[in-house]
């Protein structure tokens, strides 16, 4: 699971509802990638889910990541995506995570055969942390939720955006 080692004293009281949304929305893209059915149902709704990234190696998590900080609109939405951030591996399997002091992603490279944090919504997760211009803001509140769905609908898609915000919604997640 993703996390923000930031040093900050306000309560992460959304943290495990976000987790468990992240969750379903992951295994959402994985069924269609395994598949190949883009399509799915969203209360009622039918979307067709874009394709995510996924990244072969910390080089290419750093390229993209530099890629997103230097968006024009994202330059132009938060003042902290022109502070560049350093992408390094990660000890251990369980959580990608960011360091705040120092502007630095952690993703471990591999859980098994698997690379589940090597892609497109797990960084932008990290990257919804970076850009938060306030630090005492809980690390999983409602202005972090906003800022990850403004940050996924921009990059990956509307699609992907509403997949997420209709998810978390059902998972009793807060925005603001």
């Amino acid at each position: 699971m993703p996390h923000r080692d930031s040093g900050n004293t306000q309560r992460d009281s959304q943290r495990a509802k976000v987790y468990d949304g992240e969750q379903l929305v992951r295994g959402a893209f994985d069924r269609a990638d395994e598949f190949g059915h883009r399509t799915v149902e969203v209360y009622g709704s039918q979307l067709t889910l874009p394709v995510e990234r996924r990244f072969a190696s910390v080089e290419s998590v750093q390229s993209y990541v530099d890629k997103v900080l230097a968006l024009n609109w994202v330059r132009a939405q938060w003042e902290r995506a022109a502070v560049a951030v350093r992408v390094r591996a990660r000890a251990g399997a369980a959580a990608a995570h960011y360091e705040t002091a120092a502007a630095v992603l952690a993703v471990p490279l591999h859980t098994g055969s698997t690379a589940w944090a090597l892609r497109e919504l797990v960084v932008l997760h990290e990257l919804a942390h970076h850009l938060s211009p306030d630090s005492v803001e809980a690390p999983h509140g409602p202005e972090f939720c906003t800022r990850y769905v403004e940050l996924v609908d921009g990059v990956i898609g509307p699609e992907a955006a509403l997949l997420i915000r209709a998810t978390f919604a059902g998972c009793g997640v807060r925005f603001g």
